[in-house]
């Protein structure tokens, strides 16, 4: 059976409260042995404890605060943050996984640009002092993501550029910079997405699979929820791009992903 990583889903969310085990389990089924979860504030931590706990070898938990987020008093939010991010002590294994998600939002909310930048600089230091991956979100914003991370980029700074939309330009500054992967999800199978052509041009060793759950799920369910199960169809259309098979895509993008969370 093919083994694949979810690399992005947020199936802890209220969506998911009347048949999360289901989802879970149907994702198993499908082969996606490994969900990494991505915290956005303080109100989800106690969701993804619950839903890491429940399925210890499978949803795996991190710390971060998400762009939208930000607000007024975001450096209270994050000095609680950074407690659960350096002493885990809740988690399963008292371990998290990555820190995020984090990153810049020039979509819905432009108000806080300024403490979002803030925000980012600080969990990016968290990723160099505690060496786990980061998770960069990236909506509109994606040039100016990419500036910050790579003035502070050395070789203790590893991630993914979660949902990636951008030009082959910005997919190269990413790829370019050891231990950055594009995060690759639904968005891939739309009929307008610019993806498949961007795709083409960068290898399966900077690519890993993403849901996003529930949001952006791929054809032919778009429109529904979205959930873990559905990553073999996003393999699926990348095998197609690539033209290689989808066990290629599979084992590279789970050894991608494994690789970066560790996992």
């Amino acid at each position: 059976m093919l083994e694949f990583i979810d690399s992005h889903a947020h199936i802890y969310q209220p969506s998911f409260d009347q048949d999360m085990a289901s989802v879970v389990q149907r994702s198993l089924e499908a082969g996606v042995n490994k969900i990494i979860l991505p915290n956005i504030d303080l109100e989800s931590v106690p969701r993804i404890l619950a839903l890491s706990r429940m399925f210890p070898e499978v949803c795996l938990p991190t710390i971060g605060l998400h762009p939208c987020d930000v607000k007024a008093d975001f450096e209270t939010v994050l000095q609680q943050l950074r407690v659960m991010a350096f002493h885990p002590t809740d988690f399963p294994n008292a371990k998290i996984f990555a820190i995020g998600e984090t990153g810049l939002d020039y979509y819905w909310d432009t108000t806080f640009v300024e403490e979002q930048k803030s925000a980012l600089v600080e969990q990016i230091s968290w990723s160099k002092t505690l060496q786990l991956p980061i998770i960069l979100h990236t909506r509109n914003s994606i040039q100016d993501t990419i500036d910050i991370v790579a003035e502070h980029y050395d070789e203790q700074l590893k991630g993914v550029f979660h949902c990636f939309s951008g030009h082959l330009s910005e997919a190269r500054q990413i790829t370019e910079m050891d231990g950055f992967y594009l995060g690759i999800g639904g968005t891939v199978t739309y009929k307008n997405s610019a993806l498949p052509e961007v795709l083409k041009d960068i290898p399966l060793e900077k690519i890993m699979l993403e849901t996003d759950a529930p949001y952006l799920t791929p054809v032919p369910h778009r429109g529904k929820r979205n959930e873990s199960a559905y990553i073999p169809l996003v393999a699926q259309k990348i095998a197609e791009l690539k033209g290689v098979s989808i066990e290629e895509v599979a084992e590279q993008t789970t050894a991608n992903a494994k690789r970066l969370f560790a996992c």
